[in-house]
């Protein structure tokens, strides 16, 4: 079955080269965000080391592509095709530097909204809700703790194949205490909290709420050991392939994905915390446990 997931990569993939050949990188941007999200889920199902090895060598270079031409459009540069229907997605204006020339200066000054934005997200007030508080619940407490606290505490237990947990799901009906749980974490956790909804992360302009997703992991990674709770977070890692799923849904959701999986970057001490209501709803490649032996 996974080999659906390669060949509609491929042609993805062809379809993006001969419209970025051509130019038109408004329309081969999508179609690139489109093969990275089936190669990436390719990955996942994947045995054969070797091949495995040249996909991902694969993947980095056509996501590289991709940051190039989102850069390009960011700046409004969409190529010859721009005069066509599907130029018409918003881009944000390019900021200009304190020379007035649109420089480098405009591109720090986007770069320091976007995390402006993104620290108001920064918990810096702990809840005061100790684990304690949290009645019952003793086997989540218990591997929250194992999750949390005991690699910050106790780094030297976690070396060579034995990482600490990169991600962790909280799901349940209303009511049940995954929000408290999250605040006990927040309290207990001697880490940078970053509490996240949908709304930090999704923008009107074309290619920024991949931006927000991107400099979110980045902070937490400059400010590690950080933990990143997203609360209901198949509002943005809902199934793919749903009628009414739109493209910057879809890059988001590769974005999100690319982020988690930590790939180029080391994410040892940066813990995803995520909660629902909706497990089912959530996209397979979310709930894929860690390919490490038993």
């Amino acid at each position: 079955m996974y080999s659906n997931f390669k060949e509609q990569a491929i042609e993805y993939v062809k379809q993006a080269v001969q419209e970025d050949n051509a130019g038109n990188y408004v329309k081969a941007f999508p179609l690139y965000m489109n093969a990275l999200e089936y190669f990436k889920t390719h990955l996942k199902y994947e045995k054969n080391p070797k091949i495995k090895e040249a996909i991902t060598a694969k993947f980095t270079e056509y996501l590289r592509r991709a940051e190039e031409i989102r850069a390009v459009l960011d700046e409004g540069g969409a190529g010859p095709g721009a005069n066509g229907g599907d130029a018409a997605v918003a881009t944000r204006p390019k900021t200009k530097g304190k020379d007035g020339d649109g420089g480098n200066g405009g591109d720090d000054s986007e770069q320091s909204k976007l995390r402006a934005g993104l620290n108001s997200a920064i918990i810096t007030e702990k809840p005061n809700i100790k684990w304690n508080d949290v009645a019952g619940l003793e086997s989540a407490k218990q591997a929250l703790q194992e999750a949390v606290i005991l690699p910050v505490k106790f780094p030297q237990f976690f070396t060579g194949k034995r990482r600490p947990w990169r991600a962790f799901l909280l799901y349940g009906p209303p009511g049940t205490g995954k929000s408290y749980l999250a605040k006990a974490v927040a309290t207990e956790a001697d880490s940078t909290f970053f509490s996240i909804s949908s709304s930090d992360l999704v923008s009107k302009w074309m290619g920024e709420s991949e931006k927000l997703v991107a400099n979110l992991f980045q902070m937490a990674r400059e400010n590690a050991p950080s933990i990143i709770f997203i609360d209901e977070i198949d509002s943005l890692c809902g199934q793919r392939g749903e009628g009414n799923e739109s493209e910057a849904s879809r890059r988001i959701k590769t974005e999100l994905l690319v982020q988690m999986q930590g790939v180029g970057h080391n994410d040892d001490k940066v813990l995803v915390l995520a909660a629902t209501n909706t497990p089912y709803a959530l996209d397979q490649v979310t709930k894929n446990l860690p390919n490490i032996p038993s």
